[in-house]
């Protein structure tokens, strides 16, 4: 396999990696309440459990799951704002299929990804501590910001070694 070939192959990977991974935040992010019932429910916590009654991680969760629902019930309108981060992410996903089919003419789409990955950090860390968002939390919103920007930035590199090479 000629080095072009495997280059190709690398970017496609890791590009195909980094949409899924913006289609599954997007797709998630349409049914929170839902999502949280379920993934308190699995960790222990019924849809009685009181924060009070549980610690960690979980009273997080707890707290979080029942903002939702009482948000949710007096004022439904306010979840359209997540929808349309949703509808965000999945966009934004679109667009790095430019990259993927031709990744020397599209380079830019991968470093706007690049900036967005840096940018994750900043706002997690600031706005998280304005809203009262446990670090703990903050710091999983800030690692996909890294994840993200650990699978682009091979990716840059590679599109550099192809554009040297005249691809």
């Amino acid at each position: 396999m000629a080095r072009t070939d495997i280059l190709i192959a690398r970017i496609r990977t890791l590009l195909l990696l980094f949409i899924v991974g913006l289609v599954l935040s997007g797709v998630t992010a349409f049914a929170l309440e839902t999502e949280l019932h379920w993934l308190t429910g699995l960790l222990g916590a019924g849809p009685s459990t009181q924060p009070s009654d549980v610690e960690g991680v979980l009273r997080w969760l707890v707290v979080v799951r029942d903002a939702l629902v009482a948000t949710n019930a007096r004022y439904p309108f306010l979840a359209y704002g997540t929808d349309w981060l949703a509808f965000a992410h999945l966009v934004i996903a679109v667009a790095f299929i430019g990259p993927y089919r031709d990744p020397v003419r599209n380079a830019w789409v991968v470093t706007f990804g690049l900036i967005a990955c840096a940018a994750v950090v900043p706002l997690a860390l600031i706005a998280g501590a304005i809203r009262g968002i446990p670090l703990y939390w903050r710091l999983i919103d800030c690692s996909f910001g890294v994840g993200g920007a650990a699978l682009l930035w091979p990716c840059r590199r590679a599109i550099r070694e192809l554009e040297g090479r005249g691809s």
